[in-house]
């Protein structure tokens, strides 16, 4: 599926606090896994051939909403689904909620609860009988928390170590309020259906009042647990003037070695809204950012909140998580639809994406009213792309096209594999030495080009093959003509 383009301009990927790309040590040791352009951390130079016509331009792509969205209409909100390969089956935890009436004296309740699907795209609520909700066990409620108090902020964590499943198939981060001090603050428990949850595994791993989706990402290259929360240790806790109390909706960060015990500090604030975001409509305000980890980046969805109104999501990335790139023009990866449509006030992207064949699917909150709105309704959507597509660099026939440059690697053998999407362009590759001294039998004229769309093209040469190259120095010069690369990979014969 074509994805929708939109913030065209390679400038527009400028760090906001630091550089999130860095600089690595070179060689570079890229192994077997895909290497993105989502800044240039892989990258020694982009030159356009005409360059005074424009440059070779980084473009953002959209994921497309799905024509039959809401996918599970007028309940739910921070969905997390996963594949259960060996059920055949998607899953997905989400928060429902009955909102409150404080003239009434009521407060909103928050609960946990369970679909699933066997495409994707048509769900089925199951009446399971575990808990009451709205004076009922009819419903597909799978969790209310520690005294059955807010539980809220469901998030199924990936690529956790073996021994930190602790014998479950799944483990979910959750937060609970209401259920008293010793009780509240972000916690874990874990499944092995995602239907039934086990409580004594329900374990509080930090007292904190933030009240949005935190979200638990694991760094096996650092060996880290990092969640993103508010800094509500600090800020918004008491009444009064906001310079008395602080402002709490901005992006703050913990990380742990240890996922299972009590995660130590205070939550070090991360992002903030800066000029940029006040000068496109006052958006002063992060309700807060799901994130996901892949292939050493984290990706962050960012719900950008103007207060306290609507609330878009945007695509932030990072190397380590701590500095983080914001394109420059905010390009939203899942924005608000059009008014009138039921995610015309709020959408909540994340907190991670799905591969199904050849695409990424992203599920997503909406809501037909704004964040003040007392008659708002929540559903559950879905927005698909191309697998990897969510930022690539172009090469424009209006400029001649151009070329990528890598910074030096170290070739770990087998083919070169891109994805590419050149149906009316083309794409060669050549490779060459520290100096860029092309090898013989791997410049431009011995390349087979390209033209077509293809998310694993293997590159060929007339009588060379990358695999002799294993343990080499190397660079990798991509030339495009009309053509959008995403990624490049080393992939086995």
């Amino acid at each position: 599926m074509r994805a929708l383009r939109f913030a065209v301009l390679l400038w527009a990927l400028t760090a906001v606090r630091g550089n999130g790309a860095g600089i690595p040590e070179e060689p570079v040791e890229i192994g077997f896994g895909p290497q993105f352009f989502v800044d240039d951390w892989i990258v020694d130079n982009r030159m356009p051939v005409r360059y005074k016509q424009g440059g070779l331009n980084r473009v953002y792509h959209r994921p497309v909403k799905h024509p039959a969205n809401p996918l599970i209409p007028d309940t739910g909100s921070y969905g997390s689904a996963v594949w259960d390969e060996e059920a055949g089956l998607f899953r997905m935890i989400y928060q429902i909620a009955v909102r409150g009436d404080p003239a009434a004296g009521t407060t909103t309740k928050y609960a946990i609860a369970y679909a699933e699907s066997k495409d994707g795209i048509e769900w089925k609520k199951p009446v399971l009988g575990l808990f009451e909700w709205e004076g009922t066990k009819e419903n597909n409620v799978v969790y209310r928390g520690i005294r059955e108090a807010r539980a809220s902020g469901p998030q199924i964590l990936l690529t956790l170590p073996e021994e930190e499943m602790h014998g479950f198939k799944y483990i979910m981060s959750y937060r609970v309020g209401g259920a008293k001090r010793e009780n509240d603050g972000i916690r874990l428990i874990g499944s092995n259906d995602m239907i039934h949850w086990d409580a004594e595994s329900d374990t509080r791993i930090k007292y904190l009042h933030s009240d949005t989706l935190n979200s638990i990402v694991y760094d096996a290259r650092q060996d880290l647990y990092m969640m993103t929360c508010r800094p509500k240790d600090r800020y918004r806790l008491f009444q009064g003037e906001v310079i008395d109390t602080g402002l709490s909706r901005r992006v703050a960060r913990l990380s742990s070695k240890e996922l299972w015990t009590e995660w130590e500090g205070s939550p070090q604030m991360l992002l903030l809204p800066d000029e940029q975001d006040d000068a496109l409509g006052h958006w002063n305000f992060f309700y807060g950012m799901p994130m996901h980890y892949h292939a050493g980046i984290y990706w962050g969805f960012l719900w950008n909140f103007r207060m306290n109104d609507p609330i878009e999501t945007q695509l932030v990335t990072s190397r380590d998580g701590v500095h983080w790139d914001r394109p420059a023009l905010r390009p939203m990866l899942i924005a608000r639809g059009e008014e009138g449509a039921w995610d015309d006030g709020m959408v909540f992207g994340g907190p991670h994406w799905l591969e199904v064949g050849d695409e990424w699917w992203f599920y997503y909150g909406g809501s037909d009213g704004a964040h003040q709105s007392k008659e708002r309704t929540t559903s559950i959507g879905l927005a698909t792309l191309r697998q990897e597509g969510l930022v690539s660099v172009h090469g424009s026939v209006s400029t001649g096209g151009g070329g990528v440059v890598t910074r030096r690697l170290i070739w770990p053998g087998g083919d070169l594999a891109l994805n590419v999407a050149a149906p009316e362009g083309e794409v060669k590759v050549r490779v060459s030495g520290e100096r860029r001294a092309p090898l013989e039998g791997f410049n431009y004229e011995d390349c087979e080009v390209f033209t077509g769309d293809s998310t694993a093209h293997r590159v060929r040469w007339k009588g060379a093959e990358m695999d002799s190259l294993k343990g080499e120095e190397i660079r990798l010069e991509i030339f495009l003509l009309e053509a959008d690369l995403y990624t490049f990979r080393a992939v086995e014969k």
